[in-house]
C-alpha cells in the first residue's frame, strides 16, 4: 500500500488537527512502512530528578502510531486510541530529544497496531518501548469523512 500522505502534507495535517502540541512533534522519517518521530524536549516534558516524563514519553508513541495510520490511510482525525501497553526500558536524559521508530504490524479497515521503540538523541539503547491499537472511523462514515 502506498503513501496517503507525504511528510508535508502529514506534518501540514497535524499542525491543522493539533495546534495546540504541534510544534512538539516532527515528522524526521516516512517511508510506507516506518515513520520516526521526534519529540522536542523542554522543560515542561520533564519530572523530578531531570529525566523525560512518562507521559511525554507516552505522547510521542502515540502520535507516532497516529502519524503513521494517517500516512498511510489519509486524513481520519477521529482514528482513536483503543489500547495501548509502554515499557520502559531504561531512563532517557533530560537534555536530549526523543526520537521514535515506528511501524504498523497491521493496518486493516477497522483496527491498526503499531509497535514504537523510543530512543534519546545519541544513544542506540531503547528508553521505551510502546504498542498501540487505533480504531479507524467505518469507510463512507461521517467519521471517516470528517478529517
Amino acid at each position: 500500500m502506498s503513501l496517503a500522505l507525504n511528510k508535508q502534507e502529514l506534518t501540514e495535517y497535524l499542525a491543522q488537527v493539533f495546534p495546540q502540541v504541534h510544534s512538539d512533534f516532527v515528522v524526521e522519517d516516512l517511508t510506507e512502512a516506518n515513520i520516526t518521530m521526534r519529540l522536542r524536549v523542554e522543560d515542561r516534558h520533564l519530572r523530578p530528578g531531570g529525566t523525560v516524563s512518562g507521559p511525554s514519553m507516552f505522547g510521542l508513541a502515540d502520535v507516532s502510531v497516529y502519524a503513521m495510520v494517517l500516512a498511510r490511510k489519509g486524513r481520519q482525525s477521529l482514528a482513536v486510541t483503543t489500547n495501548s501497553s509502554l515499557d520502559f526500558l531504561r531512563k532517557p536524559e533530560g537534555g536530549a530529544d526523543l526520537i521514535a521508530e515506528c511501524k504498523l504490524l497491521k493496518l486493516g479497515r477497522t483496527l491498526a497496531v503499531g509497535d514504537v521503540l523510543i530512543y534519546s538523541v545519541g544513544s542506540d539503547k531503547p528508553v521505551a518501548r510502546a504498542s498501540m491499537t487505533y480504531s479507524l472511523p467505518p469507510e463512507g462514515s461521517a467519521a471517516a469523512a470528517f478529517g
